[in-house]
C-alpha cells in the first residue's frame, strides 16, 4: 500500500461496516469541489486568543545570555511619585501587566491589536530611556523576539502535501473528498483536544482537570451559582462535542476560557483551582498548536472510522473523562462503570448456567461495562477490523480476535476455565493496545477494560473463598445454590420496593409514593437542599436494585428510612406529604415482617457501598492531610464533648428543627446551619483552612443564642461549645504565631543589607570603591558644630539597630557621601567612588523595596536623575576653582623646579643626574655576597634610621662603578606608618605604597629579598620561593608633598623574575585600623547609642478656616516630646474600663497655652453589646458615634488604627505591633449593631510633615478570630442560674434512657455506730450518684439564689411536653421548652417573674434557720438520707426546700388523692428541690412483695399527717416526691440517734430502719439498691433489714445528748405541740407512720 494512501486514510473518514456511510454521503460527489475544499481547510484557522498568549508568553519567557528576564523592566510602568518625569514624556503608559489583563480578559480581537500594544510599550521605553540604558536595549530585544515569533504562528503553512492528499483522494473511488472540513475530522480534533485536557497530570500525579470534570454542588455551594451566570464543565464540553454543537476549534476554546474564567472569577487568586485553571488553558492551547502543526498519525484510525450500527458510538474524549473522573468515593476499579443488565439477562435466558457461570460474568462484565452516561465501553472491541480498510492491522497483529470470536467460543463451550478466558481477553486488549498509540481513546479504553476484567475476577475469586466452593472447578450445585442466594435477595427487595410503589389510598385510589418518585425540583424548592442533605427518592432506590448496589436488604431499608424522614423532615406535620410518608413506611415495615427473616447474606457487599455508608472516602479514609486532620481534630472536639455529668451537648446541634416543629425558627435565622451540614463541607472539601470551619461553628453557636433566651440550656451549650472550639484552635496553633512578623526588624535587616551592599561595591578590578572613602573626616570642617558622621558611625549605628526610618538612613549616608565630593576634587579618585556609591546605594535601595512594594518611604522620592542633577551642579561650581587652583601651583611648580635646578649644578657630586652616564655600567643583574639580584626586584635596604623596619626598594637600575662598588637605583615603598594619613584610615593587612622617592643606595646595604604584588594579583597568587611574611601588596601610590593617596590603576613596575603560582584558597580581604587610631575614637558618637536616631521635624502651622480667635491649628506639633500630626491615633484616658479607648487627631490647635484636639472615638468590643458567640480579631475596635474634643493631657501614647484591608498587607515601621489595631466595623450605638464601612478616612500632608513609612509585607497575613470578652463571664453566670435545673434535668434523662449510672446511690458500709459516724465523718456520695438540687460543691444553704420566669416555667412545662413526646431527646425538649416560652403571652411571662420572685424573696426568708438545722454542714442531704432524685424533676424550682426522710421512701403514687392543706401533727416547709409536674408526672408504684410489712393498712389514719407536709407551693405532691428517696441497704438514718434512741451509741443499729423499693419497677434490675438487696439474703432471714429491732425500738430506750438533740431536723414541725422536747414530736410522728404504714399493707395484702 502506498503512503499517499495510508496517509488518505488516516485523515478521512470512512463508514464503517455497520455504521452505514453518512459521512460519505454528506460529501460532495464533485471532484473539484472536493479539491477546492480541501485546498481552503489546508490552513488551519488562526485562534486569536491562542496566539495572542503564545506572543506574550514568548516575550515574558525571553532571557538573555545571563538568563536573566527582559521583560522585567517592563513589568510595571515607574510609579507617578517616583519618577513624574516619565509621564511628562509619555502620553500613554502601558506595560505588561496590563497586557496580560487584557489576555486574560480577552480584549483583543486580532493579533493586531496586541502588536499595536507592544509596540506602544516598547516605543515609550525608547523615548525616555537613553540609548546606552539597558532599558533601552531590552526593548530593542523584545521587540525582534516577537516578531519573530509572530512570523512563526501567523504566517500561513506549506500546502504542497495537502494538495498530493487531494488527488490522491480524486483517484480513490468511494473516499470522501471533503476531508478536513467533515464534522468527524473535526469531532476528533476536539476530542484530541478535550483528552489533553483531561489526561494531563501535574508532576505529583494529580489530575489537574478532577475539579473541572463537573459543576460544584448547588447545595454546598449556592454563592456559586449566584456569581457566576454562565457555568460549564467539561462534562457539558464533552457532550457538546458529541452532538456537534462546536463548528470550529475556536468555538470550543470558547468554552474552555470561559471555564477558565469562572474558576478565576470564583477562586482566589494563588488558590489550587485558580493555577488549575491556567494550566488547562495553556495545555488547550499547546496541543492545539501540535495538531495544527503536526502530520496525522494512525493513533486515531480506528476511533474515526469505528462506528456502531446504533448510533451510540462513545468517543474517546468521554471515555477519558469518565476514566479521570471517578468520584472520590468510588474504588478505583468500579468508579464510573455500570453494567449492561437488561441485556445480559435476556441473553442468558437460554441457558440457565450461563449467569452464574464465572467465565461468562467475567465476559459479561467487559462486554456490558458503561460509563456513567450508558455508552459501552467495548463498542470498538465487538468486531474485528475490515481488512480491506485496515490492512496493516493484520499485518501488525498475529492473533487478531474480538468479542464476537470470544463469544462464539464460549457458546461451543471451548472454555474450561477463567482463566482462558482472561487470556483471550487480555489478548484482545495488548493487540489494540500495540496497534493504537498510548494518547489514543482505543488505547485508553482497552486499559480500562483491563481493570474492570481484573476486578471481576477478583471478585469471583472471593465470592469463591467465602463460600467454600471452587467456581473455577464448574461445579454446578455450588453455582446454583449462589445463583439461588442472589435471586431471593434481589426478588425480596423488588418486593418491598412493589410493595411502597403499589401503595395506594383507600377511597380515592390515589398512588401514594406520586411524590417520592424523584426528588423535587431544585428551581422550584431551592431551599430543600439546604435543609435535606442527604436527598433520596424511589427512582434512585430503583436504580440502586437493578444494579445490585444493596449488597444487604437492611442497605435498601436505610435508604428507605432516609426517603421518609426527609420528607417529614421538610413538610410540616399534617401535610399530605408527612402522612403519606408514615403510611408508606408502616406499609414497608408490615412487608418486610410478611416476607420474614431475609436468608444469611454472603458479605459480597462491595467496598463502595460501605464507604458510602460510613460516609468516608477510601482516599480521605486511608490519607489525611494535615488540613483534614485538624478539621476533624476540631469537629471531634465539639462533637464529643460532655459535661461533668457526662451529658454530651452537641446532640442538639446535630440536625437544624424541622419546619413543622419550628417554623419561626427559618423566619428568624438567615444562614441556618448544623453539624451534619459541615461534616458533609469537611468530606468534600469545601474547608481550604482551619478558620473557615471555626467561622461555620460560630455562625452555628449564634444561630442557637440568637434564637433561644439567654436563660435556656441551649443558650448555655452553645456558649460552651464554643468555648471548646476555641481551646481546640489555641492548641493546634500551640507556640505559632500567626500574627503579622515585627515590622522594626524587617526595616532594621533592609538598612543593614543596604549598607553592607553599599560597603561592598567593586569595581571590575575587585577593588572596593568604599575604601578611598574611609578618610573621610567624621567632623566637617565647615560645620564642626554638628555631629561627626562617617561610614564608622553610620556601621554602629546599624549594627546597634538604631535606623527605624530608611529616609533618615539614607540622609546620613548621602550626606557622609557629598561631604566627600565637597572636600575633594572633581578629578579625584573619592570623587568618582563618592558617586559611583550614591548611584549604587539608590539601585540597591530601589531593588530592596521595590519601587515602594515592600517599604514605601520618602526616601524613594531621590533618583538617579536627581543625583546626576547634583553632581552636575557641583561640578559646574568646582571646576572653575579647580581650574585656578590647577595655574596657581603650575606657577609654583615651575618655581620650584629652577630652584631644584641651580641645587643641583651647585652639587654634581650629590645628584645621580650629574653623574657622565659613560662612566656607569649597567647591568640587569649582579651579584654579592653568594646573592644574585635583578632588575624588577624587591629589596630590603637597611633603614636610615635604627630602630626602624628596613625599607622596601624596588631595582629598577644596577651598575658598578670605577671603584668597583655595586649600586642599584630605584622607587621606596611606605609602609602606613610612614605616610601621613588620618588615624580613621583603615589599610589592608602587608600593604605599603608606592612612594614618589627614587634614589640610589649601595647593594652592600641590601639585607634581603621581597616581593610587592599589585593589588589584583595578591589575593588569588602566590611568589614561589618567599615567605609570607616577605610578601607585601600595593594598591595605592603616596605624594609626599601633598600627603595624599590615589589608586593605581596600571601596574608599571619593571618585569619581575618572581614565579607567580595559583594560592590554593584565596586571601581575604582584611582591613586593619590605623597605628594612629585611638582606642575611643570610635565611640565618640554614641553616647546615646540605646535610642532611635529619629528624623528631624519641626512645628508645621496649619490654615484653618473659621477658626476662632486665639486658636493655632498645627498639621503636626510636638507635645510632650512626642510628635502628633493630624490622622495619628492615640490612646486616652478611660476611667472604668479594662483598655483604653483610642481616638484619631482631625484637628490639633493651641489656644491659650493649651493644646487640644478633635476626632472620633474608637471603642473596644467589650463596650459594645454583642452575642457572648461573636468572634473578633485581635486587637480589633470600633468606630464609634462619639466625636470628642479633648485635651493633649488626656493622651496617654500613640497607636495605629488600620482598615482591614491595610491591616492584612502592610504596618508603619514606628509602631509597635501591640499598638497596631484592626478596625472595619462602625458601632451604632442606637441599633446596637455592627456594620462593615469600605475604608478609614485617609489625610494628605504638606512636604514639611514627616510621613509614616510603609512596610507591605511580601505575603498578606490571616488574623484570627477570637472569643468574645464576654464568652467566660457569660458561662459562668449561666452555670450558676441553671445549675440546679441542669443536675435534675441530666437525671431525668439518666432515668429516661436508662443508662448505666445506679438509679439509688452507692453507700458505704458503715464500720463504726451511726451516731459516732455521724458526729466524726459526713458522708460523701460516689462519683456517679446523682446530686440533689441545690447541693453541689456548697451546701444547699450557701447556694447563691437563682430564679427567673423561665426557669420556673421550664420547670413546669418540661414535664408536660415529655409527656406528649416520650421518645425525644433531652435537647429537642430543651428546644420545645423555649418554643413555648417565646410563644407565651406577655402577660403570662410577667405572672411567671413575679412568681419567681416572690420564690427569691421567701428563699432569702428562710435561709438563717436553715444554717442552723441542716442535718450535717457541709454533708449533702441526699447523702445522708439514700435520696434519688425523681426522674419527673424537670424544673428543680426551690433551691432550699428541705428534703423529706429516708424512712418516708416506702410511699408512692397512690397516695396522690390525698392532696390539699391540712392542718395537724407536721407541717412542711416549702418542697425541697424537686418541683411539682403536677398530674402529668409519671407515676411511681409501689414495690410488690415488700418484705418486713405484713397486712397493714388503713389509708385514712395517714392524711392529716401526711398531707400536712404538703405545704409548698407544690401541695399535694410530696408523696410522689418521697418516694423517690430510697436509701440502699448501708444507708445512714436521716438524723443521728434515729435507730434507737436512748441506747449507748455503740449499741445502736447499724442498718436503717426501712428499706425502701428502687423508684420504678421496670428500673429495678438496673439498680444498685435491689442488687444489695439481693446480696442480702441468706438461708437465715426472710429479710434483709433487721426490721424486728427497728419496731420493738421505743423512746424510753433512746438517749439523746443536747448537741445530738440540736441536730434533730425540728424545721418539719411548726412547734413541737402537746410533746415535752421536740424529740418526742418526732418520735410520735414515727410511731403514727409506721401504723399508718401496716394499717395500708394490712387493708391491700401487700
Amino acid at each position: 500500500m502506498s503512503a499517499s494512501s495510508k496517509r488518505r486514510r488516516a485523515t478521512s473518514p470512512s463508514s464503517s461496516v455497520s455504521g452505514g456511510g453518512d459521512l460519505d454521503d454528506a460529501a460532495s460527489s464533485t471532484p473539484g469541489s472536493g479539491r477546492k475544499r480541501r485546498r481552503i481547510s489546508s490552513v488551519p484557522p488562526v485562534d486569536t486568543i491562542a496566539v495572542c498568549h503564545e506572543l506574550f508568553n514568548a516575550v515574558r519567557d525571553y532571557k538573555d545570555d545571563q538568563g536573566r528576564q527582559l521583560c522585567e523592566f517592563f513589568l510595571r510602568v515607574p510609579k507617578r511619585r517616583n519618577q513624574p518625569d516619565y509621564y511628562e514624556m509619555v502620553s500613554q503608559p502601558i506595560d505588561m501587566t496590563k497586557i496580560q489583563y487584557k489576555l486574560k480578559s480577552e480584549d483583543y480581537q486580532d493579533v493586531e491589536h496586541l502588536t499595536a500594544d507592544f509596540q506602544l510599550m516598547f516605543r515609550n521605553a525608547k523615548s525616555f530611556y537613553k540609548s546606552d540604558s539597558e532599558e533601552y536595549r531590552a526593548a530593542c530585544k523584545l521587540w525582534e523576539v516577537y516578531l519573530q515569533t509572530r512570523t512563526e504562528f501567523v504566517q500561513p503553512g506549506d500546502g504542497d502535501e495537502d494538495d498530493e492528499d487531494g488527488d490522491d483522494m480524486m483517484d480513490t473511488p468511494g473516499m470522501s473528498t471533503e476531508d478536513e472540513t467533515s464534522s468527524g475530522s473535526l469531532k476528533e480534533v476536539l476530542e484530541q483536544l478535550l483528552e489533553a485536557i483531561v489526561s494531563h497530570t501535574d508532576p505529583s500525579g494529580r489530575l489537574v482537570s478532577e475539579l473541572f470534570q463537573k459543576l460544584p454542588s448547588k447545595v454546598h455551594y449556592p454563592d456559586y451559582y449566584a456569581v457566576i451566570k454562565e457555568p460549564i464543565d467539561l462534562r457539558a464540553i464533552a457532550q457538546r462535542i458529541q452532538i456537534g454543537y462546536y463548528k470550529s476549534v475556536n468555538a470550543m476554546a470558547k468554552d474552555i476560557d470561559l471555564m477558565a474564567k469562572n474558576a478565576k472569577t470564583y477562586n482566589e487568586p494563588g488558590s489550587q483551582v485558580f493555577k488549575d485553571a491556567n494550566t488547562i488553558k495553556k495545555v488547550f492551547i499547546q496541543r492545539k498548536t501540535e495538531l495544527e502543526h503536526a502530520e496525522p498519525t494512525k493513533s486515531s484510525l480506528r476511533i474515526r472510522n469505528r462506528k456502531s450500527g446504533q448510533g451510540d458510538r462513545l468517543s474517546g474524549v468521554n471515555v477519558a473523562l469518565q476514566y479521570g473522573s471517578e468520584s472520590e468515593d468510588d474504588p478505583v476499579l468500579s468508579g464510573s462503570v455500570c453494567y449492561d443488565e437488561g441485556e445480559s439477562e435476556a441473553e442468558s435466558q437460554s441457558s440457565s448456567m450461563e449467569m452464574s457461570n464465572p467465565i461468562f460474568q467475567l465476559y459479561e462484565a467487559v462486554r456490558g461495562a458503561r460509563n456513567n452516561q450508558g455508552q459501552l465501553f467495548s463498542e470498538p472491541f465487538q468486531q474485528l477490523p475490515s481488512r480491506r480498510e485496515y490492512p496493516d492491522y493484520y499485518q501488525q497483529i498475529k492473533q487478531p480476535t474480538a468479542l464476537h470470536q470470544i463469544r462464539a467460543k464460549m457458546k461451543n463451550a471451548e472454555y474450561e476455565t477463567m482463566e482462558q478466558m482472561e487470556s483471550d481477553l487480555n489478548l484482545m486488549f495488548e493487540n489494540a493496545k500495540r496497534y493504537n498509540m498510548p494518547n489514543s481513546s482505543i488505547y485508553k479504553r482497552a486499559f480500562r477494560l483491563q481493570q474492570i476484567m481484573q476486578a471481576k475476577k477478583r471478585d469471583l475469586l472471593r465470592r469463591d473463598d467465602d463460600d467454600g466452593d471452587s467456581i473455577l472447578s464448574s461445579d454446578a450445585g455450588s453455582i446454583k445454590r449462589k445463583s439461588h442466594k442472589k435471586n431471593v435477595k434481589k426478588n425480596r427487595m423488588k418486593a418491598l420496593y412493589a410493595a411502597v410503589t403499589e401503595a395506594r389510598e383507600a377511597g380515592t385510589n390515589r398512588r401514594l409514593c406520586d411524590l417520592f418518585m424523584v426528588k423535587p425540583s431544585k428551581k422550584d424548592y431551592p431551599d430543600y437542599y439546604k435543609v435535606i442533605l442527604e436527598p433520596m427518592d424511589l427512582k434512585t432506590i430503583e436504580h440502586n436494585i437493578r444494579s445490585e448496589r444493596y449488597a444487604t436488604e437492611e442497605a435498601l431499608m436505610e435508604d428507605m428510612k432516609l426517603m421518609f424522614r426527609n420528607a417529614r423532615h421538610y413538610n410540616e406535620e399534617g401535610s399530605q406529604v408527612y402522612n403519606d410518608a408514615d403510611i408508606l413506611e408502616k406499609i414497608l415495615k408490615d412487608k418486610r415482617k410478611e416476607l420474614g427473616p431475609p436468608p444469611e447474606e454472603d458479605d459480597v457487599g462491595s467496598p463502595k457501598l460501605k464507604l458510602r455508608k460510613s460516609g468516608v472516602s477510601p482516599k480521605k479514609s486511608k490519607y489525611l492531610t494535615p488540613l483534614q486532620q485538624r478539621l476533624n481534630e476540631l469537629y471531634d472536639a465539639v462533637r464529643n464533648f460532655t459535661d461533668r455529668r457526662g451529658r454530651r451537648l452537641s446532640t442538639i446541634f446535630l440536625r437544624l428543627p424541622s419546619r413543622a416543629e419550628l417554623p419561626d425558627y427559618y423566619a428568624t435565622i438567615k444562614r441556618p446551619i448544623d453539624m451534619e451540614r459541615l461534616r458533609s463541607h469537611m468530606a468534600t472539601g469545601r474547608y481550604q483552612d482551619v478558620e473557615a470551619l471555626v467561622e461555620d461553628f460560630a455562625l452555628m453557636f449564634n444561630n442557637a443564642c440568637m434564637y433561644n433566651e439567654p436563660e435556656s440550656l441551649i443558650y448555655r451549650d452553645a456558649l460552651v461549645l464554643h468555648r471548646v472550639l476555641l481551646g481546640t484552635r489555641k492548641a493546634q496553633e500551640g507556640g505559632e504565631d500567626s500574627g503579622a512578623p515585627a515590622v522594626g526588624p524587617l526595616v532594621r535587616e533592609l538598612t543593614r543589607n543596604l549598607f553592607v551592599s553599599m560597603l561592598g561595591h567593586q569595581d571590575e578590578e575587585g577593588r572596593c570603591y568604599s575604601d578611598s572613602l574611609a578618610e573621610i573626616p567624621a567632623v566637617d570642617p565647615a560645620a564642626p558644630e554638628k555631629p561627626p558622621l562617617n561610614f564608622d558611625v553610620i556601621r554602629m549605628n546599624v549594627e546597634r539597630g538604631r535606623y527605624r526610618r530608611l529616609d533618615v538612613f539614607q540622609e546620613h549616608v548621602f550626606e557622609v557621601l557629598e561631604k566627600a565630593r565637597r572636600l575633594h576634587r572633581t578629578d579625584s579618585e573619592i570623587f568618582d567612588d563618592s558617586v559611583e556609591l550614591q548611584q549604587f546605594f539608590i539601585k540597591i535601595r530601589d531593588e530592596l523595596c521595590k519601587n515602594g512594594e515592600i517599604l514605601l518611604s520618602t526616601a524613594l522620592n531621590y533618583t538617579l536623575k536627581h543625583l546626576h542633577n547634583d553632581v552636575e551642579q557641583e561640578k559646574r561650581e568646582k571646576i572653575p576653582k579647580e581650574i585656578e587652583e590647577d595655574k596657581e601651583k603650575k606657577d609654583d611648580d615651575e618655581e620650584e623646579e629652577n630652584k631644584d635646578g641651580a641645587k643641583a649644578e651647585d652639587l654634581p657630586g650629590e645628584a645621580f643626574q650629574s653623574e657622565s652616564e659613560s662612566e656607569r655600567v649597567y647591568s640587569q643583574d649582579c651579584s654579592f655576597e653568594n646573592r644574585t639580584y635583578h632588575v624588577g626586584d624587591f629589596v630590603y635596604v637597611e633603614p636610615s634610621e635604627p630602630n626602624l623596619k628596613p625599607h622596601i626598594v624596588c631595582i629598577e637600575r644596577l651598575w658598578e662603578d670605577e671603584a668597583g662598588e655595586k649600586w642599584l637605583y630605584g622607587c621606596w615603598f611606605y609602609r602606613p606608618s610612614e605616610t601621613f594619613h588620618l588615624a580613621t584610615r583603615k589599610f589592608l593587612e602587608k600593604e605599603v605604597f608606592k612612594s614618589d622617592y627614587y634614589n640610589k643606595v649601595s647593594i652592600s646595604k641590601v639585607l634581603g629579598k621581597c616581593v610587592v604584588m599589585f593589588v589584583k594579583d595578591y589575593f588569588k597568587l602566590q611568589p614561589e620561593g618567599y615567605r609570607s611574611e616577605d610578601v607585601y601588596v600595593c594598591e595605592s601610590r603616596y605624594a609626599a608633598r601633598n600627603k595624599s593617596f590615589k589608586k593605581i590603576k596600571i601596574w608599571a613596575m619593571p618585569v619581575s623574575s618572581v614565579k607567580l603560582a595559583l594560592r590554593e584558597v584565596p586571601l581575604p580581604v582584611v582591613r586593619v585600623a590605623s597605628m594612629f587610631a585611638k582606642p575611643d575614637q570610635e565611640t565618640f558618637s554614641f553616647t546615646d547609642s540605646g535610642s532611635f536616631v529619629d528624623k528631624e521635624r519641626e512645628d508645621v502651622l496649619m490654615e484653618m478656616s473659621g477658626a476662632e480667635p486665639g486658636c493655632q491649628y498645627y498639621e503636626q506639633l510636638r507635645y510632650s516630646n512626642m510628635w502628633f500630626k493630624v490622622g495619628d491615633c492615640v490612646y486616652i484616658q478611660s476611667h472604668g474600663l479594662s483598655k483604653p479607648r483610642v481616638a484619631r487627631i482631625e484637628k490639633l490647635w493651641v489656644q491659650r497655652g493649651n493644646t487640644f484636639f478633635f476626632g472620633p472615638i474608637f471603642i473596644h468590643p467589650e463596650e459594645t453589646e454583642h452575642e457572648p458567640t461573636k468572634m473578633f480579631y485581635k486587637r480589633e475596635v470600633f468606630l464609634s458615634n462619639l466625636e470628642e474634643t479633648l485635651p493633649m493631657t488626656c493622651v496617654i501614647g500613640k497607636c495605629m488604627v488600620s482598615s482591614f484591608k491595610d491591616f492584612l498587607s502592610c504596618r508603619p515601621t514606628e509602631v509597635s505591633e501591640e499598638d497596631n489595631l484592626l478596625c472595619e466595623s462602625r458601632y451604632i450605638e442606637t441599633e446596637k449593631q455592627m456594620k462593615k464601612f469600605k475604608g478609614l478616612k485617609r489625610f494628605s500632608y504638606s512636604s514639611k510633615v514627616v510621613e509614616d513609612e510603609i512596610y507591605y509585607f511580601r505575603k498578606l497575613i490571616v488574623p484570627q478570630k477570637e472569643a468574645s470578652p464576654f464568652l467566660d463571664k457569660k458561662i459562668e453566670e449561666l452555670e450558676v442560674k441553671l445549675a440546679d435545673m441542669e443536675d435534675a434535668d441530666d437525671d431525668m434523662e439518666d432515668m429516661d434512657e436508662e443508662e448505666d449510672a445506679p438509679a439509688t446511690p452507692s453507700m458505704p458500709q458503715m464500720q463504726t455506730p451511726l451516731t459516732s459516724d455521724m458526729d466524726i465523718m459526713p458522708y460523701t456520695p460516689s462519683q456517679s450518684t446523682p446530686k440533689v438540687k441545690g447541693l453541689s460543691k456548697k451546701e444547699g444553704a450557701k447556694r447563691k439564689i437563682n430564679m427567673s420566669g423561665y426557669i420556673l416555667f421550664s420547670s413546669e412545662m418540661r414535664a408536660v411536653i415529655k409527656a406528649r413526646h416520650p421518645d425525644f431527646s433531652f435537647g429537642e425538649l430543651s428546644r420545645l421548652v423555649g418554643t413555648e416560652w417565646r410563644n407565651l403571652e406577655a402577660s403570662k411571662k410577667a405572672e411567671y417573674e413575679e412568681r419567681a420572685a416572690k420564690i427569691v424573696e421567701q428563699q432569702e426568708r428562710d435561709r438563717p434557720p436553715q444554717k442552723q438545722v441542716s442535718p450535717r454542714a457541709g454533708t449533702p442531704v441526699g447523702a445522708l438520707m439514700g435520696m434519688v432524685p425523681s426522674p419527673s424533676t424537670m424544673g428543680m424550682i426551690n433551691q432550699t426546700m428541705t428534703p423529706v426522710p429516708g424512712m418516708m421512701g416506702a410511699y408512692g403514687q397512690p397516695y396522690m388523692a390525698l392532696q390539699g392543706p391540712h392542718e395537724g401533727l407536721l407541717s412542711v416547709a416549702p418542697m425541697p428541690p424537686h418541683p411539682a409536674g403536677g398530674p402529668h408526672l409519671p407515676p411511681h408504684h409501689l414495690q410488690q412483695g415488700m418484705p418486713g410489712y405484713p397486712g397493714m393498712l388503713h389509708q385514712g389514719m395517714m392524711g392529716a399527717g401526711m398531707n400536712g407536709m404538703a405545704g409548698s407551693p407544690a401541695s399535694g405532691n410530696f408523696m410522689q416526691q418521697s418516694g423517690l428517696y430510697s436509701p440502699g441497704q448501708h444507708a445512714p438514718p436521716p438524723y443521728p440517734g434515729q435507730g434507737q434512741l436512748g441506747q449507748p451509741s455503740h449499741l445502736q443499729p447499724t442498718t436503717p430502719m426501712f428499706v425502701a423499693p428502687p423508684p420504678k419497677t421496670q428500673r429495678v434490675l438496673h439498680s444498685e439498691a435491689y442488687l444489695k438487696y439481693i446480696e442480702g439474703l441468706n438461708s437465715e432471714s426472710s429479710s434483709v433489714s433487721k426490721w424486728d429491732q427497728t419496731l420493738k425500738v421505743q423512746r424510753r430506750d433512746a438517749h439523746l445528748t443536747k448537741e445530738q438533740e440540736s441536730r434533730l431536723p425540728a424545721h418539719w414541725l411548726k412547734s413541737k405541740g402537746a410533746h415535752t422536747t421536740m424529740a418526742d414530736a418526732l418520735w410520735r410522728l414515727r410511731d403514727l407512720m409506721l401504723r399508718d404504714s401496716l394499717n395500708m399493707c394490712q387493708a391491700y395484702n401487700l
